[in-house]
């Protein structure tokens, strides 16, 4: 059934808030911050409700209102639910369900949009997807975060990829462009197999070099180099972007200089210099124009948008100096000025869409 004639689920947004904060405090907790209000797993379950809780439910949310199918929508209101569950201290077994459950209703979704409009960015979107639901599938199987938490990158990862595909279809690339990408692609999965299947096998240096590869492509061919001489949000938009790509590259650095996705300093810096460095600039950059296509919500351009993606982006830096020089007290500093950032940014975002609600009305 289409949702043409039907309100957008507008709704669903308003868990949004909770499941972030609840995320961000689990993290400080990770870093030895922890409230008396939280529960004693709060640490083990940052990851899994920022990637499956927020993001994921954001983005089959946003899957859903491309499809307009009804029946899409249950992978966003099941990704928050299981978020809720863990937030509430529910089995964590059955929020992980939950969340596998969410990621096999966006890869259907992700399916059904392939099929209607074959393109390279369409089958990027499906097979990110399945990268979700094989993380979640493993954490469901008992596998540790640390073991799971590189094919929830993935999924990440290759959605923003097929996304910028898309708004960059238009552009003229050269003939060995696309096999380049697909190239690095395939590097990147077969990196991830032999670190998951054989252990002994160097995957993780394969998985660094193809996010450095991936960064450098991304920045030579994406549509940001362009805007980025441009005005106003075109601007603002760009230079989100290319400071996110710059993260990437950083990350796979890392990996290629010998860190593990294993806990410890150097598992706090490959996998915030991706989800908070890459990802966050990524949303920080698109939000703008998402939340109007989700809600319908006019979000005007102020250049206070400067703020706090400059601050995002300067308390990591703070808190990979603690990382890697082994001041534990930086990190914590980094990773406190991280969340007070991502709720900063929310703050804006709000503020801004009741100005845009303000100058719609008549005077």
């Amino acid at each position: 059934m289409s949702m043409a004639a039907s309100p957008r689920p507008v709704w669903l947004l308003l868990l949004v808030p909770v499941l972030l904060a609840a995320a961000l405090l689990g993290g400080l907790a990770r870093v030895g911050m922890m409230l008396p209000a939280l529960p004693a797993e709060a640490p083990l379950f940052h990851g899994p409700l920022m990637v499956s809780g927020v993001f994921g439910a954001l983005i089959s949310l946003e899957r859903a209102v491309a499809l307009r199918r009804r029946w899409a929508l249950l992978a966003p209101l099941c990704a928050f639910c299981s978020g809720g569950l863990l937030l509430l201290g529910g089995p964590w077994w059955l929020a992980a369900a939950g969340f596998a459950l969410a990621s096999a209703g966006l890869l259907a979704a992700s399916f059904v949009i392939w099929r209607i409009q074959p393109a390279d960015f369409t089958r990027l979107l499906a097979v990110a997807a399945l990268l979700w639901l094989v993380g979640n599938l493993a954490w469901l199987a008992g596998w540790p975060v640390w073991d799971v938490v590189g094919w929830w990158q993935g999924f990440l990862l290759l959605t923003i990829v097929a996304e910028r595909l898309e708004l960059s279809r238009l552009l003229r690339r050269p003939p060995h462009a696309a096999p380049l990408l697909n190239g690095l692609l395939i590097l990147w999965l077969l990196g991830m197999l032999a670190n998951t299947l054989t252990p002994r096998l160097p995957g993780l240096p394969l998985v660094g070099l193809s996010l450095v590869g991936m960064a450098a492509w991304l920045a030579r061919y994406d549509l940001a180099r362009r805007t980025v001489r441009q005005q106003g949000l075109p601007r603002y938009i760009a230079a989100s972007l290319l400071a996110g790509y710059v993260w990437l590259a950083v990350s796979g650095l890392l990996l290629l200089g010998g860190q593990v996705l294993q806990p410890g300093p150097g598992y706090d810096a490959v996998l915030h210099t991706l989800f908070v460095g890459f990802v966050f600039s990524m949303v920080f950059g698109h939000a703008p124009v998402i939340l109007p296509a989700l809600t319908g919500w006019r979000v005007p351009y102020r250049p206070l948008l400067y703020l706090p993606l400059a601050l995002l982006h300067g308390s990591l830096l703070l808190r990979l100096a603690g990382d890697l020089l082994g001041r534990f007290e930086w990190r914590q500093a980094g990773s406190l000025l991280n969340g007070i950032t991502l709720l900063l940014f929310l703050a804006l975002m709000i503020g801004l869409v009741r100005l845009g609600k303000t100058a719609k009305r008549p005077a």
